[in-house]
């Protein structure tokens, strides 16, 4: 309720993304605002990237300082980002509230574990903020898979007319006129070459899985196959992956299995044209599919993998930005409650506990 003081002051400091093409915010104004009216501080970064203008923020009372300026923040700040930190060797004395993307043997994980050891400092990772049963408290997942499934989309259509990869992607306002874009591209390839496509959905019984599956409704596609762990159990790689024009991989990898779909697969006969991996665990050594080699971005969304025929990969780790205000008020909305409870309820606890036993391995 406004006006109703927490038992501890918090300090929060929303940093200014440094990721190119990054939009989204993990903290709204209107949420920034309930945060001080339960009595904790908000100071906020200037960004011209972010989604909502700085205005906004110092609306909603935050003290506005320039970027980057968190690593001389008081000691007993907690920082607050979504993407990754800017790459060097300066130890981390702060607590940080961020997607680290180090906990499952990523490339580079060891090396930032370090500059926390190295300062003291704490990473209490987004990721596995989870609640008693597990399940993350906050996530993204959602609008990824339906984003991801729209380029995935956008990426099939653009083949069928032209033979090229997309050159870029560019934001949405929202998701509906993300919507009628791709229903537009899908109707233009119908009415010249009287095609659809068919898709396959990895993982379509989680977050992620659903989200990609309501897309495909959204735009009235119909031949969808949704694969999850009963149709997996036997272990991949799966040939039915090739019998599809888009494979779209959106399961949560937290253990070592069999790939789902491997380079030797790829050079049998084969109708799959797009794959999008939105779980995109690129440099994981246990990624399920191991079939390219780099991240792709806004500014070059497809990397083409084989020429003839043609086989198109999408991997971008920021999805959701392109849709960037609505994926961020999803966010924050979910995340808000456990900000005012930082650093006081299990779900921070078990995060804290994870990051000092991944530093514990780090170190060895």
């Amino acid at each position: 309720m406004p006006g109703v003081q927490t038992h501890t002051e918090l300090h929060f400091w929303l940093r200014a993304e440094v990721k190119p093409l990054e939009k989204r915010t993990p903290l709204m104004p209107e949420h920034a605002k309930e945060l001080l009216q339960r009595g904790h501080r908000v100071t906020v970064e200037r960004s011209t990237e972010r989604c909502v203008s700085d205005e906004e923020y110092e609306k909603a009372g935050c003290n506005l300082v320039d970027a980057g300026t968190w690593a001389s923040a008081p000691a007993d700040t907690i920082i607050l980002g979504l993407k990754e930190l800017p790459e060097t060797n300066d130890p981390l004395t702060h607590r940080h509230v961020f997607f680290g993307h180090c906990y499952k043997d990523q490339s580079g994980w060891k090396d930032l574990l370090r500059r926390f050891s190295k300062g003291k400092g704490t990473l209490l990772d987004l990721e596995f903020l989870v609640d008693d049963i597990g399940r993350r408290v906050a996530a993204f997942g959602r609008s990824a898979g339906f984003i991801g499934m729209a380029v995935g989309l956008k990426q099939w259509c653009h083949y069928q007319l032209t033979g090229e990869v997309l050159k870029e992607l560019h934001y949405y306002l929202s998701s509906e006129a993300l919507i009628l874009d791709v229903k537009k591209d899908l109707e233009n390839v119908f009415v010249k070459k009287g095609i659809r496509p068919s898709t396959l959905v990895m993982g379509a019984l989680g977050r992620c899985g659903r989200g990609a599956v309501t897309f495909t409704e959204k735009v009235g596609l119909e031949n969808v196959l949704k694969w999850d762990l009963e149709e997996t159990k036997r272990g991949g790689p799966f040939k039915e992956i090739l019998d599809v024009d888009i494979f779209v991989n959106c399961i949560y990898l937290s253990t070592s299995i069999p790939p789902f779909l491997t380079k030797e697969l790829l050079q049998q006969s084969r109708k799959l044209n797009v794959m999008v991996d939105v779980s995109c665990d690129t440099f994981n050594p246990r990624n399920p599919v191991p079939v390219y080699q780099e991240t792709t971005s806004f500014n070059r969304p497809t990397v083409r993998v084989i020429e003839e025929p043609a086989f198109d990969v999408i991997a971008i780790d920021h999805l959701p930005s392109l849709v960037p205000l609505e994926s961020s008020k999803e966010f924050s909305e979910a995340l808000c409650p456990h900000l005012i409870e930082c650093c006081n309820s299990p779900v921070w606890t078990r995060a804290e506990n994870l990051f000092y036993e991944k530093c514990k391995a780090a170190s060895t």
